[in-house]
């Protein structure tokens, strides 16, 4: 049964990874930041739990996430707001980090709050330049 399970996990893993790859550009940024916003909630529920370690490695994940991210913007056609956007990441990365080391709550309410408009101000993207992109 357990080799079953195993090939299955497999199975499921490949079929994840597959349908990213066939997704559009605008999605995968959606799913970057959702990840970056479920990992920056669970870190809240492991630092009131004070599982400092589980806190610790979901934070090391969200600030690997907002690399994604910034990695891409393209800076040649995004002009001034790639690169704010590219110094927003950057700011709310190093917020994640000293959340992490000072274990202060207000940090990951910031960073998630700023996400959250990020977030909304992507979706509110017309589909026409959606796919001109």
């Amino acid at each position: 049964m357990a080799v079953h399970n195993s090939k299955l996990a497999a199975y499921q893993s490949v079929a994840v990874h597959g349908g990213i790859a066939a997704d559009d550009p605008h999605h995968l940024i959606l799913m970057l930041m959702d990840g970056v916003m479920q990992r920056i909630s669970a870190a809240r529920g492991c630092l009131e739990r004070s599982d400092l370690g589980q806190k610790a490695q979901l934070l090391q994940r969200a600030v690997a996430l907002i690399a994604e991210l910034r990695g891409s913007l393209d800076h040649h056609k995004g002009g001034t707001l790639a690169h704010n956007l590219d110094q927003l990441y950057d700011y709310m990365a190093r917020q994640l980090i000293r959340a992490n080391v000072e274990n202060r709550a207000g940090l990951l309410d910031e960073v998630a709050s700023l996400m959250t408009e990020i977030r909304l101000a992507w979706m509110a993207v017309p589909l026409a330049l959606r796919s001109a992109g």
